[in-house]
């Protein structure tokens, strides 16, 4: 059955007739195409690699960027589209944003006129997969103590170290590595193949498992001048880049969360127990209903409204922190709500429970967690740091 969505405070007169549009085409490609394969890929472990070019065709990748083949998406509808994505999986959701906003956004933003005309057009229709290198074994929360090295010799770069948790990193194609130089922290495109670069998948993962997570290792990995980007350096690279990839999270939670309540409701509806009468009568299911939904359009104002804040230029990271931040912690919510009240086959696949639970988890903790995104907002409120 078509979802019909979550709009208990009548959002949707909100939007305008393009937004409704493009929604309307991300939610049929999530029900016809992308829910049908994501329980058996999260079984398996295995990211649904042959819809990345129908991602191509509707225009999802770079979806808010502009030129080079790029759909020039409002951020609004951009967030839209990430919902419905991440209303399939959160593995779903990440690879877009991985493909749009951490390795085409710093191209189009901070790359060479020959870099941009040779990558952008194959990542946006999805002949060409890239990831971001920035996270490494010892250091997450704290990029600026990372040990990836790259030293000049003569026309080239010598790269050296390792990278972790990298979503995309064996399927890419080229992987935008940051690493510290003399002049300071900056980005390198290394094309797959390059002697002395090698991914390897990370196994075992009870989350995030319908997406590829990998490690990356340079051993004297030896790259052109012309594989740096040009246009920035130091940590506003990588960092700018990740508030735009927060902000395609903090609307893709809401689709997990809509599933996880819409699951819920319909199940306590038909669910009957004591004296035959459905276990939505009870107090006790309503109050957690009531909960879910207003938490889940409290979440959506807050969305929307960075979403058009980000449209008129003045969406600060700090503001995205507290969306990234705010929206996650309610999905899960939501998603813990939703397991207690289908009882034992809130477990189940058979229902998307408990896979958006176990994805959320992740997603709680990646581009920022929960406590850096808390510490990011008291700065914003105190002007006082207090990172170390």
């Amino acid at each position: 059955m078509p979802f019909a969505g979550v709009d208990y405070l009548l959002l949707d007169s909100q939007l305008s007739e393009q937004e409704h549009l493009v929604r309307k085409t991300a939610r049929r490609f999530a029900d016809e195409r992308a829910l049908p394969l994501i329980r058996d890929c999260f079984r398996d472990g295995r990211f649904p690699a042959e819809i990345i070019p129908e991602l191509g065709a509707l225009a999802f990748l770079g979806a808010n960027l502009e030129g080079y083949g790029c759909a020039g998406m409002s951020n609004v509808e951009y967030g839209l589209v990430m919902q419905e994505l991440e209303r399939v999986d959160s593995g779903l959701r990440s690879f877009v944003s991985v493909q749009g906003a951490l390795v085409m956004y710093p191209i189009l933003r901070y790359g060479s006129e020959e870099q941009k005309s040779r990558w952008l057009p194959l990542l946006q229709s999805g002949k060409a997969i890239g990831c971001f290198g920035l996270t490494e074994p010892d250091f997450g929360s704290n990029p600026a103590g990372m040990r990836s090295v790259a030293v000049r010799e003569g026309s080239d770069w010598v790269l050296n170290g390792e990278k972790t948790w990298i979503t995309n990193g064996s399927v890419a194609d080229v992987a935008l590595v940051w690493a510290r130089t003399p002049e300071g922290i900056r980005g390198f495109l290394i094309e797959r193949g390059t002697p002395g670069f090698s991914a390897s998948d990370i196994h075992g993962k009870w989350s995030m498992r319908a997406s590829v997570t990998s490690s990356l290792a340079m051993a004297d990995c030896r790259v052109p001048d012309s594989a740096m980007l040009p246009g920035v350096s130091g940590l506003k690279g990588p960092l700018s880049c990740l508030s735009q990839a927060r902000f395609g999270i903090g609307w893709g939670v809401l689709g997990a969360a809509m599933d996880c309540y819409e699951t819920a409701r319909a199940y306590t509806v038909m669910r009957k127990q004591f004296d035959g009468k459905p276990i939505a009568s009870h107090q006790l299911v309503q109050e957690k209903l009531a909960n879910m939904i207003t938490e889940i359009t409290k979440a959506q104002l807050l969305a929307l409204h960075c979403g058009r804040l980000k449209d008129m230029g003045k969406l600060e990271p700090a503001h995205i922190s507290m969306l990234k931040r705010s929206n996650v912690a309610m999905a899960l919510d939501c998603a813990r709500l939703s397991r207690d009240l289908l009882g034992a086959n809130g477990i189940t696949d058979e229902y998307p429970i408990m896979r958006h639970l176990c994805n959320l988890e992740t997603v709680k903790t990646y581009e920022g967690t929960d406590h850096i995104h808390a510490l990011v907002i008291g700065e914003r409120v105190t002007g006082v740091a207090a990172y170390k």
